[in-house]
């Protein structure tokens, strides 16, 4: 799996200009789902997401992570993240095919619900054409590979 993390001070996604879900002030992370991926990758990144500090406190930066700060996170599938250019064209082989990553991506979402609190953790629309609104803070941004760990 990979996730792109980005600390945000408002995020929404829309799909034909009807919003779907939006959070203020967490993380939002795109999620992109490689096609060996087993639960101990998602086990991994439900860890990682939510234990990194990414928020300031008045005692200095990094301290606290989206749980201490009790922060929403909108998370949005994202099968781009493991494209391979050939030539100028991107190539999506290493991503897991359409079914079966939408049976892994709920699985992943079960499990960072179950590992934090229900109701902060926000979806975007799989498998539609979304439009993800981000404001990022800082910004802060962190790229995270469950194969690299």
């Amino acid at each position: 799996m990979r996730a792109l993390i980005q600390r945000v001070t408002a995020a929404r996604v829309t799909v034909r200009n009807d919003l779907v879900s939006s959070i203020e002030k967490g993380l939002c992370v795109l999620v992109g789902i490689q096609k060996d991926d087993t639960e101990a990758d998602i086990e991994y990144m439900v860890r990682k997401i939510l234990r990194t500090k990414l928020f300031s406190t008045d005692e200095g930066r990094w301290k606290k992570s989206v749980v201490e700060e009790g922060l929403e996170i909108l998370c949005v599938s994202q099968f781009t993240l493991f494209a391979v250019l050939k030539g100028n064209k991107p190539d999506f082989h290493n991503s897991m095919p359409g079914e079966a990553s939408k049976e892994f991506y709920s699985k992943f979402l079960n499990a960072i619900r179950q590992s934090y609190e229900n109701d902060k953790i926000k979806d975007g629309a799989f498998g539609e054409y979304m439009q993800v609104h981000i404001e990022n803070d800082g910004p802060v941004t962190i790229m995270l590979d469950s194969q690299a760990r």
